[in-house]
């Protein structure tokens, strides 16, 4: 792993875990024999991210001092794995598909690209100025059947065009103010899940039972 010091991600930077995130640990480690502790790093390191905003080089620090493995080890897994981010991101980190299913579907993947840096004044890998937005482009995230998509944070936002998209981005903005702003999850186009977009060719009955898919899959 290469890291280089910087005034935002150095050594000399504290970090410990939250009251609330020790109790979180100390489940995650019943999980596991005491020997093996040092089988926890990933969820750690995702904990960590989750509260520092990225993964530092004191939270991988930390994450070894808890699970007494060599820091190398930590920074090891961390390196390997691209969901832990090195660097500061902004709040709304944006990952855009960009292979072969997203490129040919709907509107396509490099408009959706397009918007977005059109949208926010920044190029893929750079993070806006006020720090609310960074925007990288990634490898298929799993969800070909309402192409164009991206991830948000944690969701997927997809069936995407370039107007949906900039909606998407202004409700993002705004929702410090009011939160409802922000679309669910899922299609933008109106879709539950990954139906047809032209209707149901199979299945038309009424389905029998209660169990029914959620609908924020």
């Amino acid at each position: 792993m290469v890291h280089r010091n910087t005034a935002d991600n150095n050594p000399s930077i504290p970090f410990k875990f939250t009251a609330k995130n020790e109790a979180v640990i100390a489940e995650v480690l019943k999980r596991y024999p005491p020997q093996y502790k040092k089988a926890a790093v990933m969820p750690l390191l995702d904990l960590g991210q989750r509260q520092h905003g990225f993964t530092s080089i004191s939270v991988m620090n930390e994450v070894a001092r808890i699970l007494e493995m060599p820091p190398m080890r930590v920074y090891e897994v961390a390196s390997f794995y691209t969901m832990y981010n090195r660097t500061p991101v902004g709040k709304f980190f944006i990952q855009a598909c960009t292979t072969t299913p997203c490129q040919l579907g709907g509107c396509g993947s490099d408009s959706i690209v397009k918007t977005i840096e059109e949208s926010l004044g920044i190029k893929a890998g750079q993070t806006t100025a006020d720090g609310l937005f960074t925007f990288i482009e990634v490898e298929c995230l799993g969800a070909c059947v309402n192409a164009p998509m991206v991830q948000i944070n944690d969701d997927y936002y997809e069936d995407l065009t370039p107007e949906t998209t900039k909606s998407l981005l202004t409700a993002l903005r705004e929702s410090a103010g009011d939160v409802s702003k922000i679309p669910k999850p899922g299609p933008l186009s109106g879709r539950q899940t990954c139906e047809n977009s032209a209707g149901q060719t199979t299945l038309l009955d009424e389905p029998y039972g209660t169990e029914v898919t959620r609908p924020d899959l």
